[in-house]
């Protein structure tokens, strides 16, 4: 893991078309923003791994859909 140390407003540049810029920080909380390709995907780690779990678990069949309903 690279560790950086970055203060407001500073940049850093991933590949040739993602770029972090470090927009504020408070307390014990950092925002960035990210400006990344459409092509590529951004997600926050939680949301990455509930995308992979959701794409592992078999479709259901049409019964179970009849069911929930």
């Amino acid at each position: 893991m690279l560790v950086l140390s970055r203060k407001k407003n500073e940049q850093i540049v991933i590949g040739d078309g993602i770029v972090i810029t470090i927009v504020d920080v408070r307390a014990d909380k950092v925002r960035i923003g990210i400006e990344a390709p459409a092509h590529v995907p951004v997600h926050r780690h939680e949301v990455y791994l509930a995308l992979q779990k959701d794409s592992q678990s078999p479709p259901a069949s049409v019964n179970e859909v009849r069911q929930s309903d």
